[in-house]
């Protein structure tokens, strides 16, 4: 590689990395907590105590849910229904003034799914761990935030691709992972910050590049919903579950849209129903949200369209290569796969992903600090690019400096 392509990419490297630094340990901070979002909620969030029934009791309608959670907050109207995988016997309802709003003042509240009973209301936006989960989802700015912490992603994912290439020539004639432990501590931090570096590509690479497709949540669902009716306005919608021609009153539909749903697909299982309006739904129709009942599967959700006064069920349009890459994304995001062992391994690589961000951070600091003394001169054997006249790692003989930083 000439010296100036080594330019050009240690440039790169270096203002990609310097640009989202502060950002992604902000990033890795508030992450590190959240992979262990559901074990921290067990231990500080008081459990429902719910009542002792038998096995196959029946569950209560959810047209009577509906109206309990309309009783408890008059001048709510409901969004959505939608139960955790662990928790069968418990149902959440999302309330807030109006179905076309940004969600962000709505209320939660948990019911017996068995008897109908409200339980109370969950904090899960409130405290040390909603603190937590805005800063790393929006730093507390809605969508122009997500989209700012998403470009702050490509930066990083730049930083990453560029840190590979810089990488060969560095290691040219060095072992792999070498630290040079007899050289200066800046040299040492220089082979750390590789060494941690590649060692954690991969990983970096599928947290950073899940992350960046987080972001974009609101406008993927946004950009569905809008696919879907115009699938609708077009006729061209697959119907699955004709018009059964029966008049429901108004205080039962939505136990019938469950039932329409999970009649049209039954080897699925229910995740969320969406009340029309709402992001989710359409103006007309309720959206129910199933999903697979195998590992893989689980993470894939498939939403049907359902008309809560004709009983017809449909398909608008097949789940887009974009929503699945989301649907997939946002488990793998924070290692929730294979349960404990990996939120372990991606709280260590959160560590590692901190200490690698330190360390750039440090090296620029202590170059710039050089400059400043007068002591600019090549030491670190062609600093990702920056000095590239020597990559022969050979400890007997000076680094000399082939090209300006």
């Amino acid at each position: 590689m000439s010296s100036r392509a080594l330019r050009g990419w240690g440039w790169l490297h270096r203002w990609s990395s310097l640009a989202c630094t502060l950002f992604l340990l902000i990033l890795c901070l508030t992450g590190l907590p959240l992979i262990f979002s559901h074990e921290i909620g067990e231990l500080t969030r008081p459990g429902f105590q719910l009542p002792p029934m038998r096995s196959d009791a029946p569950r209560a309608p959810l047209d009577a849910v509906e109206a309990a959670a309309r009783a408890a907050r008059p001048g709510l109207v409901p969004l959505y229904f939608f139960a955790e995988e662990d928790a069968p016997d418990l149902w959440y309802v999302k309330l807030d003034t109006r179905t076309d709003t940004d969600e962000r003042d709505a209320v939660l509240l948990a019911f017996d799914a068995r008897t109908g009973g409200l339980l109370g209301a969950p904090q899960l936006g409130t405290g040390f761990m909603g603190v937590m989960y805005r800063l790393h989802v929006d730093l507390f700015a809605g969508l122009p935030g997500k989209l700012f912490l998403g470009a702050m992603g490509v930066l990083f994912v730049l930083s990453l691709v560029s840190g590979v290439v810089l990488y060969a020539p560095f290691m040219r004639r060095l072992d792999f992972g070498a630290v040079r432990r007899d050289r200066p501590a800046r040299i040492r931090w220089l082979d750390l910050h590789n060494l941690l570096g590649i060692a954690t590509l991969a990983w970096a690479l599928v947290v950073g590049g899940t992350g960046v497709i987080n972001t974009w949540a609101e406008l993927i669902l946004k950009s569905w919903q809008t696919e879907q009716m115009q699938q609708l306005a077009a006729g061209r919608a697959t119907p699955l579950l004709a018009a059964d021609g029966k008049a429901i009153p108004e205080r039962e539909r939505v136990q019938r849209v469950l039932e329409r749903a999970t009649r049209a697909a039954p080897h699925m299982r229910l995740s969320m129903l969406a009340y029309p309006g709402t992001l989710l739904g359409t103006q007309q129709h309720f959206a129910v949200i199933l999903h697979g009942d195998t590992p893989l599967t689980a993470r894939l959700r498939q939403s049907l369209l359902v008309h809560p006064e004709t009983g017809e069920v449909l398909q608008a349009s097949a789940r887009p290569w974009y929503v699945t890459l989301f649907q997939l994304s946002q488990p793998l995001h924070f290692g929730d796969y294979g349960g404990l062992p990996l939120k372990i391994l991606w709280a260590a690589l959160d560590l590692i992903a901190i200490a690698v961000l330190g360390s750039g951070l440090y090296l620029w600091l202590a170059k710039r600090g050089a400059h400043r003394a007068g002591r600019g001169k090549a030491v670190d054997h062609g600093e990702h690019g920056e000095k590239t006249g020597d990559f022969s790692g050979r400890r007997d003989r000076p680094a000399v400096r082939g090209t300006k930083a």
